[in-house]
């Protein structure tokens, strides 16, 4: 009667350690089957940050739609025109204004003389220094031509006589030759002309 109870016992030992074997390796941590799951894992996470980086550089792609064209507006030449004009008229009014204050200033020194040829040298080339700087010179009042106002010794005109210093038909010309200083009138500077080359 006890031996079969013994068998039964015996057959049952090996069933209950394999259990228990089992139960073990799932319980415990370094089994083989969890590296399994890590590295499934760690697959898992670099598939996706893989992904991550291929679909990163869609966003930066370039845009492929056509781009839109911007029309440069055209200078808008009447106003500059109009610009230019205006400036032009400026400039000549305050010429003319220029022009007319000098005049009535050098008004004073009409009929006058310095006494000597050095001094009424001295007080031609001052009167014409200050008409040059500003673009003037004096009107000939024999032949109305622009002139440079100079002083030459003549003879029975100790002082020098005042003379005005122009070129009339591609000629210099002097006319006046009084003792004192003429009657001032101004007018503009003439443009100096191109000399032909060859």
């Amino acid at each position: 009667m006890n031996a079969p109870l013994k068998h039964r016992a015996v057959q049952k030992g090996p069933a209950a350690h394999k259990g228990a074997v089992s139960q073990e390796g799932s319980a415990n941590p370094d089994s083989p089957t969890k590296p399994e799951s890590t590295v499934d894992r760690n697959d898992s996470g670099d598939r996706s940050e893989t992904q991550a980086e291929i679909q990163e550089p869609s966003a930066t792609q370039p845009n492929h739609e056509a781009p839109t064209i911007h029309e440069t507006p055209m200078p808008d030449v009447i106003p500059a025109e109009h610009l230019l004009a205006s400036i032009e008229q400026e400039l000549n009014r305050i010429q003319r204004s220029m022009r007319l204050t000098l005049q009535a200033k050098l008004q004073v020194l009409v009929g006058k003389s310095l006494g000597s040829l050095q001094h009424n040298r001295t007080l031609a080339a001052s009167i014409q220094s200050i008409l040059d700087q500003h673009g003037f010179r004096l009107r000939c009042h024999q032949c109305g031509h622009p002139a440079i106002l100079r002083v030459s010794p003549r003879k029975g005109v100790p002082s020098g006589a005042f003379v005005f210093d122009h070129t009339i038909d591609g000629k210099r010309t002097f006319h006046g030759g009084g003792a004192v200083v003429p009657p001032v009138h101004l007018v503009a500077k003439p443009q100096r002309k191109n000399r032909r080359v060859g």
